[in-house]
């Protein structure tokens, strides 16, 4: 098949900043890309391309590359030398793994698009793409992200649609310029403390997942937007309680008897706890009670408080109470909460 815009591109001259050959059925690229230069936009979706010329490393200034629907089973390692690239389009391809190597190189892109893939994990080494403010993962088979990714300070949108992830990790947080999370259609069955703190969040997608509660600090996001149809989420049907009294372990009534003296200043514990360093990782996983405020460890009560979010943001159809998780460390102090608390579980 003629392939008149290349040779009217070289013909051009070695200025031509965009070429397009999208839909060509091309197997391979054609000979002359080497003499592009000047060229920023090159555009090759909807061919038959398995892999790239070695040449294409001569495209210095090349800042956008759209390879999407053709039939890559990896992302080519000779994008490493495309250190202008910007935004990399690779979606409707084969692609079964992502080259540590690409990230290293890729350091100014700002948008990468893998949809419609079939990537079963993602390197650690994709921190390296520092300047990354767009990522877009739906339709893959990722059981999980790596915490590295979310050493991403720039990322501003996260898309993980119909995958199959099962958990997110606790450094989620860690993403404090991220303002739309998408994560429907997974397999997620509880969220991570850590998600309360992308305080720049606007827009959660959470449907069609096996979420049953919120975290504690849900109710602080800025959300505009939450979306969590399709989720087993808890009802607000009061039950009756069973009055128990609290059985504590030794080592729980000691850490308590030590957060508390902390909380009240005590300097020379305070000054003892860190010069054992295994205590003071020990100490730091403690938790709040809602209801006191005093710390403990790992014993607890975990109930369920029923936020209305329908006047706050947009949401599902039909969500207006969102169940969200509540701890408290004794009966007692269960017995003095309010009446909207329902209590679900003993851990």
């Amino acid at each position: 098949m003629p392939q008149w815009p290349l040779l009217r591109a070289l013909r051009g001259g070695r200025g031509t900043r965009s070429l397009s050959l999208t839909a060509r059925q091309l197997d391979q690229l054609p000979s002359g890309f080497a003499k592009m230069k000047a060229l920023e936009c090159l555009n090759l979706r909807d061919n038959r391309l398995r892999r790239l010329r070695p040449d294409v490393e001569a495209l210095s200034r090349l800042k956008v590359l759209n390879l999407g629907n053709n039939l890559f089973e990896d992302v080519p390692e000779q994008l490493i030398c495309l250190k202008s690239l910007q935004k990399l389009h690779l979606f409707g391809n084969k692609i079964t793994r992502m080259s540590p190597l690409v990230c290293g190189g890729l350091q100014n892109l700002v948008l990468l698009n893998l949809n419609n893939n079939q990537l079963r994990y993602l390197p650690p080494e994709i921190h390296r793409l520092e300047n990354l403010e767009f990522l877009s993962l739906n339709n893959n088979q990722l059981q999980s992200i790596p915490r590295e990714l979310c050493c991403l300070q720039k990322l501003c949108e996260l898309h993980l649609n119909h995958n199959s992830l099962t958990a997110l990790p606790e450094e989620i947080g860690h993403l404090t310029k991220l303002k739309i999370l998408s994560l429907s259609r997974n397999r997620i069955e509880e969220l991570p403390d850590g998600l309360c703190k992308m305080v720049s969040l606007q827009v959660l997608d959470l449907a069609g997942n096996n979420i049953h509660i919120f975290p504690t600090a849900m109710q602080d996001l800025d959300l505009v937007e939450l979306y969590c149809e399709g989720n087993p989420l808890l009802q607000k049907i009061p039950v009756s309680a069973i009055q128990e009294e609290d059985i504590l372990t030794l080592k729980e009534i000691t850490a308590r008897f030590i957060l508390a003296q902390l909380k009240s200043n005590n300097r020379s514990l305070n000054r003892a706890i860190k010069e054992n360093t295994e205590a003071e990782k020990m100490l730091s996983q403690k938790r709040h009670c809602a209801q006191c405020g005093y710390g403990f460890l790992n014993m607890w009560l975990e109930c369920v408080q029923f936020v209305d979010v329908k006047q706050r943001m947009k949401t599902s159809r039909n969500l207006h109470l969102l169940p969200v998780r509540i701890l408290l460390c004794s009966y007692k102090c269960f017995n003095l909460h309010d009446e909207g608390l329902f209590g679900i579980a003993v851990p």
